[in-house]
Order: C-alpha cells, then structure tokens, then sequence
C-alpha cells in the first residue's frame, strides 16, 4: 500500500509538470515581410542602346500570396540633383505577368522600363551616376500615385541599386 501511495504521488507530480508551460523562443512568421522578395540579378546585363540599364530583377514569392500580375515602379533618388532635381521622380511600368512563385521580370518589361527610365531622365538633363530603387505593386495602381497609394498596393519592398546614364538616351 506505500508503494502505491508513492506511485500516485510521483504520477501527480509528473502529470503537474506537464502541463502549460510558457515558451520563450518567438514564433516567427512562415514568410516574413512583404509578399514578393525582389532581387537583381547578378548577371552582367546586356548595355541598353537607350542609355540606361536596370539590371534584370528576379522575384520569390510567399506561396499563399501569389498575384497573377503586378507593375514595376521605378523611383528616382533626386537628393543630390540640385538644379537638375526632376518634378517626377518616379515611372509606374504597365502590368506584367507574374506566374509561378518564382521568376524574373520578362527581359523585354526590362527593357521598356530602361527606355521609359533613359527619356524620363533625359527631359531633365541628367546623366552620370543615379541612385534609383524598384517595387514590385499590384498591377491595379493609377498611372502617377502618390506615395499611400504605393504603400496600399505595395508587393515587395524598395530595392537600391546605383546606374550611370551613359549618353545616348532615346536617341533623339
């Protein structure tokens, strides 16, 4: 009879220590920030004959977050033109197929976005070396939005990149 007087109270003992115990590690989220992750491609990329060329940018997307389409913007760093500082800073690209999880952005949406980023540059006169960012948004954003409306249809996040505007542009 002690023995199982014992049993019992070592069953207890091991049964309150099983209960809920707080765990201190954070759960992280499965995909963390924004839906898509955009990268430039680290391949050399082709000269554009506009004048300008932004490297080709490979995406990765959260598997339960996929759209179908989305748009390029393109935003000009214009902190140190001072006198060249454009009233537009930025070029919203047309919808473009983004099938699949992962991919790259079509080399000839690339190149309509060199040549549209090569005549926007060359109205102000600006060449030499330009700091620009890309984001991927849906592809139901306005022609010229402000920046809430970026921020409400964003799909990645800002990425950096540095260009130099050769001569040449458009060719005009």
């Amino acid at each position: 009879m002690k023995k199982g007087i014992i049993l019992t109270i070592a069953g207890f003992t091991f049964l309150a220590g099983c209960g809920h115990q707080e765990q201190n590690a954070p759960i992280t989220p499965k995909w963390p920030g924004a839906a898509y992750h955009i990268a430039f491609d680290t391949q050399a990329s082709k000269p554009n004959p506009s004048g300008v060329t932004i490297p080709a940018i490979k995406f990765t997307a959260n598997p339960e977050a996929l759209e179908r389409r989305a748009c390029l913007v393109v935003r000009i760093d214009d902190a140190g033109a001072a006198k060249n500082k454009p009233l537009m800073n930025q070029l919203v690209m047309g919808p473009v197929d983004i099938n699949g999880a992962a991919g790259a952005l079509p080399a000839d949406y690339m190149d309509e976005a060199d040549k549209g980023l090569a005549s926007l540059l060359e109205s102000y006169g600006i060449k030499g070396k330009i700091k620009i960012s890309v984001m991927l948004v849906r592809s139901s954003i306005s022609a010229q939005p402000g920046d809430d409306e970026i921020n409400e249809k964003r799909l990645s996040d800002w990425l950096p990149t540095d260009l130099v505007v050769t001569k040449g542009h458009t060719g005009r």
